[in-house]
């Protein structure tokens, strides 16, 4: 079974989409992505410079686009269907676009709502996130707690993401426990803390007008690793994962245990791919970075 995956915030970089442009549908469906989150997909994934596309509100909706874009042109590509599905924390809206959890517009439509609020909750407190190379969950936990600090993203593969206030992330990053390294990542605010509750509010409101049904192929949650075949309960999911942890780790374990034979991580890709290498050694990946890599995304898919 291939698992295709969708990244999340951080992975997009500048002009990055403009490949994508020359592929047969997907500038117009782009385009009609961008209409759905009331944002110019198109400008800010061909000439918008790394800060502007580091702001929340233009990140989140560019990310799950440019999946949903891929997957479309996959898919087209190859008649095989897809063997499962999974996102890692906004990229779980791309998965609910490819599972048929929710219509490609109406994901789009609560990822642009999703992205202004969190930004709105990020603006309120300086807040960030780091990534912690090395080091084991348990023994951390406490030590980030006495900081004020919080295990956001546990991404598996020797990392997690810790979220916070900026002067706690400044103080933990100076004095590291032994033998951690700590990474500043491109993000602007704690994101799957409670520092974004209020836009867990404002999301569950727009969610109530989306129709939402079954997931069509196995379908993964950040929440623990576990498959919904529950359109509803997913929904539910999406909105509460933006102030809960992401458990990717659990999710990469699942893989291992339903005898995943390859991933193709979507476009912006990379992270994903790099974490599955280290924690699912031996199984197949593609990252889908151009349209150029497609035909490696094929061959996996033709050999599964």
């Amino acid at each position: 079974m291939i698992v295709v995956v969708a990244p999340g915030q951080g992975s997009q970089t500048p002009g990055f989409l403009s490949p994508w442009l020359e592929v047969d549908g997907l500038r117009e469906q782009l385009g009609q992505l961008g209409e759905a989150a009331g944002i110019d997909l198109i400008a800010h994934g061909t000439t918008s410079d790394e800060a502007t596309i580091k702001d929340t509100k233009v990140a989140q909706p560019l990310i799950v686009a440019a999946s949903i874009a891929t997957a479309s042109a996959l898919a087209s590509a190859h008649a095989k269907p897809f063997g499962a599905t999974a996102g890692h924390s906004v990229g779980e809206f791309a998965a609910a676009a490819i599972a048929g959890v929710l219509s490609p517009e109406d994901a789009m439509r609560l990822v642009g709502i999703r992205g202004r609020a969190m930004a709105d909750e990020a603006a309120k407190i300086h807040t960030g996130m780091a990534a912690v190379l090395g080091g084991e969950l348990a023994e951390l936990l406490p030590i980030l707690e006495s900081h004020g600090l919080y295990a956001a993203n546990m991404n598996g593969g020797g990392q997690i993401v810790i979220a916070g206030e900026s002067n706690a992330l400044a103080e933990f990053s100076a004095t590291p426990p032994a033998g951690i390294r700590v990474i500043s990542l491109a993000v602007a605010g704690a994101f799957h803390t409670r520092f974004m509750q209020g836009a867990v509010d404002v999301l569950r409101d727009a969610a109530t007008s989306v129709t939402v049904t079954d997931p069509s192929l196995p379908l993964y949650t950040n929440r623990d690793g576990s498959r919904v075949a529950s359109g509803v309960e997913y929904r539910d999911l999406l909105i509460g994962q933006v102030a809960n942890p992401v458990r990717w780790d659990l999710c990469m374990e699942s893989f291992a245990r339903d005898g995943v034979t390859g991933i193709i991580e979507l476009a912006p890709a990379g992270a994903l791919v790099g974490l599955a290498r280290r924690a699912l050694k031996g199984t197949p990946t593609v990252a889908i970075k151009t349209p150029d890599d497609l035909a490696a995304a094929i061959e996996l898919l033709e050999a599964s």
